[in-house]
């Protein structure tokens, strides 16, 4: 049996390559071995930019939002001279349409947003009878993306163009919204300004839909109407709506903002357009009509004990109020929940907090090692001078930002919860899941289940996730360590994806079961306290207007959680300041044995 060895592979290869090469009777040459290609390194795909002058006539497409903040943001850009127009929301029609155009193992936010905007677009081309190279230039897409991340965030712009040449849409132009690239600009010819001015307006439509959602939320499980809370926030929509199409405000470069624009190191119309924010009054007062409005028309019945759900979780599963998530909010509700949703506030404080946590982490570790020391001390005085502005500058942000939530907040009746801190939530969520471990919540989800148990503003929490999401993945495993601090803690991760919605429902239903049992004990316990029967305080109620106002004041006991526990409390305190029903009391007291 023949068996080859090393040194017969190279005799052999040595005769192949002597027979193969171009000799003669002096000299024998090997042909050239063949050059690899230099690597190619990725490009983001050059498109054609959307101008100042396409402003006219381009429509700006958006969503992914609640439906209420899609409709303020609509309003929002149009007041800034946009053509904009949200996408319907998405549904399950639109997560098999992703899947069939895009790459799979893609995020779920990715198919279901990229679906609803390839079935917008060829409703307009096969419907419609809309030419396909009109929409590619009259129509634009924005949205929100990375350049990189530790999940399939960073992929989202490369899958939509992907998605949208497949379906027949090449060159169609994707405007993304992002901290590390140009695409944001204020410069003057570009199409989508993002100015100071244009910034702060989307930011207070967030607001606005934060503000109207969680009112919504809290007041619809108690409303005594059916279908009431609905019809008036509509009204109040349009309210808001109105406000955010009102030409701003004039934003004049004032001393106090040329001096701050020294001190931060910013543009002097950035600081002109903030203090023109605090300044104007248009948004505060048209929340001010609408909590005159809800007040007026609703009537609740906050005698009804219902568990408080709070929703976490990755950013657009805990947003989306369609087949994205399960339609879970409204789901929820029929199973007699009040939802606690997340406001858009919350990411947007943590950004900035990131930000300056990023900044102090780094600051001094660009000095001039080894430079002679009057130039080592120039170096270190210009860097604590750099960090100083940058310091500056991001306080002064969140202090306004958290100042506009609170002012809008209060306006619409101060019956929603205040920010988080993020401090707080940092110094909660840090045991568990390192703060500094940046991408998708990041250390939020693990934080916010705490905040909630530990402030005792929430029954249960439910966090919502996309299958296969990376960081909430991580937070779940963290979760295990705070379920074995917190015993009696409950909390339920889902997953979402274009199907399974009877087991989220399912395990929903499960843990809620567990919520409801805590809410009813509560609930007992508290009308026990205040001595008078369920069928005393409902009495007592039907006869005062302003308890059955849906935006009154409910002051917080000590270990309660439920609104209904904290309403009986508050009732019982006030029937006990009333003459005939403190007799009654005494009465029923005295009959029962009791001294």
């Amino acid at each position: 049996m023949y068996t080859e060895t090393a040194q017969s592979r190279r005799t052999g290869f040595q005769a192949s390559a002597a027979s193969s090469a171009d000799c003669n009777e002096t000299s024998c040459q090997a042909p050239p071995r063949p050059v690899a290609p230099a690597p190619l390194h990725y490009r983001r795909p050059s498109e054609r930019p959307f101008t100042r002058a396409e402003r006219g006539h381009v429509t700006l497409l958006f969503g992914g939002l609640t439906q209420r903040q899609d409709r303020l943001v609509e309003a929002a850009l149009q007041g800034l001279g946009h053509k904009a127009q949200r996408i319907p929301l998405p549904t399950k029609l639109d997560f098999q349409t992703g899947r069939e155009y895009g790459n799979t193992g893609q995020c779920n936010p990715t198919y279901f947003t990229v679906g609803a905007l390839l079935n917008f677009l060829m409703k307009l081309r096969d419907v419609e009878g809309i030419p396909t190279d009109r929409i590619v230039s009259d129509y634009v897409f924005a949205t929100a993306g990375s350049p990189c991340g530790p999940c399939r965030f960073g992929m989202y712009e490369s899958e939509y163009r992907l998605a949208l040449r497949n379906a027949g849409f090449d060159g169609f132009r994707v405007l993304l919204f992002d901290q590390e690239t140009d695409l944001m600009q204020s410069d003057g010819e570009a199409g989508l300004q993002m100015n100071a001015a244009s910034f702060l307006r989307v930011v207070s439509a967030f607001f606005l839909g934060d503000m109207l959602n969680a009112v919504a939320n809290h007041i619809r499980p108690y409303e005594v109407v059916p279908g009431r809370t609905d019809e008036v926030f509509e009204r109040c929509l349009v309210l808001c709506q109105d406000a955010l199409r009102a030409p701003d405000d004039a934003a004049r470069p004032t001393i106090t903002a040329r001096l701050l624009a020294r001190l931060t190191r910013l543009d002097v119309r950035e600081i002109a357009a903030m203090l023109a924010q605090l300044r104007t009054r248009r948004y505060v007062e048209a929340l001010a009509r609408c909590r005159a409005l809800i007040d007026e028309e609703i009537e609740v019945d906050y005698t009804r004990a219902k568990p408080i759900v709070k929703v976490t979780g990755e950013f657009w599963a805990q947003t989306t109020e369609g087949d994205g998530n399960f339609h879970m909010f409204r789901f929820l509700e029929q199973e007699g929940a009040e939802t606690l949703t997340e406001p858009f506030a919350t990411w947007l404080d943590y950004s900035i907090y990131w930000w300056r946590q990023y900044f102090e982490d780094r600051r001094g570790i660009n000095e001039a090692a080894g430079s002679p020391q009057w130039w080592n001390v120039a170096r270190r005085l210009r860097g604590t001078l750099a960090y100083g502005s940058r310091a500056l500058a991001l306080r002064l942000a969140a202090w306004m930002y958290r100042y506009e939530y609170e002012r809008m907040r209060r306006a619409l009746g101060g019956t929603s919860h205040a920010l988080a801190g993020q401090l707080a939530l940092r110094r909660m969520g840090h045991p568990y899941y390192n703060s500094r471990a940046s991408g998708g919540e990041a250390h939020l989800e693990v934080a916010k289940n705490i905040y909630y148990h530990h402030r005792e503003l929430a029954h249960m929490v439910l966090s919502l996730k996309p299958f296969g999401c990376l960081p909430s993945t991580q937070s779940d495993g963290a979760q295990a360590a705070v379920l074995a601090r917190y015993p009696d803690m409950i909390f339920l991760p889902i997953e979402t994806s274009g199907e399974g919605d009877t087991h989220a429902y399912s395990r929903t239903q499960m843990a809620l079961s567990d919520a409801k049992v805590k809410c009813r004990h509560e609930f007992q316990a508290a009308l026990a306290r205040t001595g008078y029967t369920l069928a005393d305080v409902r009495e007592f109620v039907a006869t005062q207007r302003a308890l059955r106002r849906p935006l009154q004041p409910l002051p917080h006991a000590n270990g309660v959680i439920g609104r209904a526990a904290n309403f009986v409390l508050h009732v019982g305190a006030q029937m006990d300041r009333d003459p005939n029903w403190r007799a009654h009391r005494q009465q029923v007291e005295l009959g029962s044995g009791h001294v």
